[in-house]
């Protein structure tokens, strides 16, 4: 139980970090009200900004933010590809197995009879 608490709470996190700024775009396309009532733009309605300008300054923050931090960026981050490299290879020799005849003989094992009962009916 508590893996899985801990497993779903770094994902969500993960995830809160890899998209915040779509998270900052659903969250204008969810509050448009509150984002209008802020607007810069009040004054000027055939801008039509209906509170996009405030999304524009979070978006410019959020991006603001990950240049001042740059190890927030995934582009610095290292990916471990294959951990081949990382351990120690031992080659494996091939092991020869003998082949083996089997004897084998039809009397032995029962012939299939029920092809003889059960076949498609006859075209006349």
């Amino acid at each position: 139980m508590i893996r899985q608490v801990a497993a779903i709470f770094l994902l969500f996190s993960f995830a809160l970090q890899v998209f915040n700024r779509s998270i900052i775009v659903l969250d204008y396309f969810a509050n448009t009200a509150s984002f209008a009532k802020s607007c810069e733009n009040k004054a000027r309605p055939m801008l039509h900004c209906n509170g996009k300008c405030q999304m524009m300054k979070k978006l410019k923050e959020e991006e603001k933010n990950e240049q001042q931090n740059p190890e927030r960026k995934s582009e610095n981050k290292n990916e471990i590809v294959s951990s081949q490299f990382f351990f120690a290879t031992v080659p494996a020799k091939k092991a020869r197995v003998p082949k083996v005849f089997i004897a084998y003989h039809s009397t032995l094992f029962p012939q299939p009879s029920a092809a003889d009962v059960f076949h498609p009916p006859a075209v006349v």
